[in-house]
């Protein structure tokens, strides 16, 4: 199977995680799409394929003769789809875009225009693949996984690529954040990781943000508002000077690059107690903690203005730039630009603006930079793939698995 009909497959499976979900995975759906992954990495011939307790899927395929001394790499993509924009049913088409607005959905006046999505003026005359205005598309990451799958089942089927051991590893719960969490290191056994995560064709990311989630409960006095003067303490007024002192310039709509920002991701309350749920992201270190500290002042302020016990601040940190943990191993970067080329894609080191799986298993010990799947959009009705991305990231893994030589601690290309 080529990686789009892969695509094409995996994309008909509803696979949204669920946040504050207790259960493992979060949702039980993700695992129907798991039983199909583990079934074909078996047909294909991958040792100790399954689909593992907590989700995930596992399989192995051996080092051809002669190259058992070169390091095991991981692939690693997540099978689940963001929580907040329905995943299904799917309607995606396959279109030949030829400039304009390319209409998804008529009834509901849904188009990708160029005048709002610009990378659409780099894909006219290209097959691309997209919604019907009403679901995302889930190329993050299913194009992941069907880039993975294709490029395994080419090195099985031709014997004259040779290649090191390969570990294959697909997550549920990317999506809200635990991802990572379901990864065994010790039955992986990989000296180096890839994530195949990532957005247009050609982009190497290693360095990403420093992630921390802040929860802020304001605490209020509720008195009947004809009684309320000097003893009403509205907790509602309160999360909104609390929002009002956060720096403005400073949220993800006035950012880009390496430019951090706080992020209001939610509000509830009333009189009585008001919540505010924030992140917090920067890629610099320092600023990241300056950045929570903003958050930890303006609550001491408050509390002061309202009284003890009126402001709580709760932060946590959950992700740290990967870069610290990447960098000691250059070979991983020179394995994957070389192997971009080879497939006739120029690499851009892009810093992500946001995290992956990989950060966190790097600063677990399996240094894990990030590639492109070739995808746009993610996370919404706009999402869109085109269909050489697929093609083309199918060609730079199977070079990059067959271009790795040395020995099992360092490697070369």
């Amino acid at each position: 199977m080529t990686a789009l009909e892969r695509f094409l497959k995996y994309i008909t499976f509803d696979t949204q995680s669920e946040e504050g979900s207790e259960a493992t995975p979060s949702t039980e759906k993700q695992r129907a799409l798991g039983r199909v992954l583990a079934r074909e990495l078996a047909e294909m011939g991958l040792e100790g394929a399954c689909l593992a307790d907590n989700g995930a899927v596992y399989g192995w395929l051996p080092a051809t003769p002669g190259r058992e001394d070169v390091p095991v790499i991981a692939l690693i993509a997540h099978m689940d789809t963001a929580p907040r924009v329905p995943g299904g049913p799917m309607k995606a088409r396959v279109v030949s875009y030829e400039g304009g607005v390319l209409v998804l959905n008529e009834e509901k006046g849904i188009a990708l225009s160029p005048a709002a999505f610009p990378d659409l003026l780099e894909q006219v005359g290209k097959q691309l693949v997209v919604t019907d205005g009403t679901t995302l598309l889930g190329a993050d990451d299913k194009a992941g996984v069907a880039e993975i799958f294709a490029a395994v089942e080419r090195l099985v089927r031709d014997p004259r690529l040779a290649h090191g051991r390969v570990a294959v590893c697909i997550t549920p719960d990317e999506e809200v954040g635990r991802g990572a969490d379901y990864v065994d290191l010790a039955r992986l056994g990989a000296a180096f990781a890839y994530t195949v995560d990532g957005g247009p064709l050609g982009t190497l990311e290693y360095e990403n943000f420093n992630a921390a989630a802040g929860t802020v409960l304001l605490h209020g006095v509720n008195i009947h508002p004809g009684e309320g003067k000097n003893k009403m303490r509205n907790a509602c007024l309160m999360a909104a000077q609390f929002i009002a002192m956060v720096p403005p310039a400073e949220a993800p709509a006035h950012t880009e690059g390496y430019e951090g920002f706080y992020h209001l991701c939610a509000m509830t309350g009333d009189e009585s107690q008001a919540r505010l749920e924030w992140i917090i992201r920067d890629h610099d270190q320092a600023r990241f903690a300056e950045r929570k500290e903003t958050l930890t002042r303006i609550g001491a302020y408050l509390e002061r203005q309202y009284g003890p016990g009126s402001v709580e601040v709760i932060l946590t940190d959950s992700y740290y730039n990967m870069k610290e943990r990447i960098l000691p191993h250059p070979q991983l970067l020179d394995w994957a630009r070389a192997a971009f080329r080879k497939a006739g894609v120029e690499p851009r080191d892009v810093p992500i603006r946001g995290g992956t799986d990989g950060a966190r298993l790097s600063y677990l010990g399996l240094p894990c930079p990030n590639l492109s799947t070739g995808g746009y959009h993610f996370h919404g009705v706009y999402e869109y793939i085109p269909v050489e991305s697929l093609e083309k990231m199918t060609e730079m893994l199977v070079y990059l698995l067959t271009g790795i030589d040395g020995t099992k601690k360092n490697g070369k290309i």
